[in-house]
């Protein structure tokens, strides 16, 4: 895609261009990273489902950031160039804050891997007898640094977001992770998906207002897991990326080399949980 418009950035996912008047466009693309790698197959429809379930989610979650004070970057997803149509949103130009904000609702992943180790994650204990896919007593948040393209987040406990941002605004991010996590939680569980936990990442208004930006609870920045199978003890099912994820694993490939190419029926399947997602959660068709 060439837009006439100049580039700022070219994420994993995404570019981001400037829009003039403090404004940027952000258009997602249908490149999938994992691993911290690109992988050369990209998904069809992925940017568009990306895009849209982060425009309905802003609107979801705008009742949690008023009460906090706070607000979202996103303008308009209709007023953007046609080439970036479904795909673009015009957003406020942030100052970004330089955490990772994770919550985590249940064990999964390399928090998993961090428990079984430690019997905590970073500097939050958890109780005794934790499996792959418990549901935690109540919600943590487990921040990481923002990496660059091609380097690995690392998790940081909550003393290193002090040292980053400051102990009220590193206050302030852990209580509006957890108060943003527990609200999409509650609404995907209606739809019949668990949230095992998702990032959020924030900035500064022009005018200093704390604002969430990037991405919103999407396949993802999220682990979605089916309602109806979950099981604590193993690996959930998922409507998100794990299952690219898995397939990388059993290829082989070792997280160096250049990733392989994805099969066309690991394609489609990841489409299909992208869509699914995007459906369950929002209620409606994706077209």
């Amino acid at each position: 895609m060439t837009l006439d418009l100049p580039l700022v950035a070219r994420g994993k996912v995404r570019e981001v261009y400037d829009a003039g008047s403090d404004q940027l466009l952000l258009v997602a693309s249908d490149r999938i990273s994992a691993y911290d790698h690109v992988l050369p197959t990209p998904i069809p429809d992925k940017g568009r489902v990306l895009t849209a379930l982060s425009v309905w989610w802003f609107e979801q979650l705008t009742p949690v950031l008023d009460s906090f004070g706070a607000g979202h970057h996103l303008l308009s997803a209709t007023d953007v160039p046609a080439e970036a149509a479904g795909r673009g949103m015009l957003v406020r130009r942030l100052s970004m804050l330089p955490v990772e904000c994770v919550a985590r609702g249940y064990l999964s992943g390399s928090g998993t891997v961090e428990y079984q180790r430690t019997g905590s994650i970073r500097d939050v204990p958890l109780p005794a007898g934790l499996v792959e896919g418990s549901r935690l007593p109540s919600p943590v948040f487990t921040p990481s640094t923002k990496a660059e393209v091609g380097e690995h987040d690392e998790a940081i406990d909550f003393a290193a977001v002090v040292g980053l941002v400051g102990a009220a605004r590193a206050e302030e991010l852990r209580e509006l992770t957890l108060a943003l996590y527990a609200r999409g939680a509650e609404i995907a569980l209606e739809a019949g998906i668990v949230l095992a936990d998702t990032k959020f990442e924030f900035g500064l208004s022009a005018e200093g207002g704390l604002t969430l930006g990037d991405e919103v609870l999407t396949p993802d920045s999220s682990r979605f897991w089916p309602e109806i199978t979950w099981s604590p003890g193993a690996a959930q099912p998922s409507y998100d990326k794990q299952f690219v994820r898995d397939w990388l694993t059993s290829s082989g490939w070792d997280r160096v080399s250049p990733p392989p190419e994805l099969p066309a029926d690991v394609v489609e399947a990841t489409r299909e949980r992208y869509v699914t997602a995007y459906e369950k959660l929002t209620g409606r068709p994706f077209a």
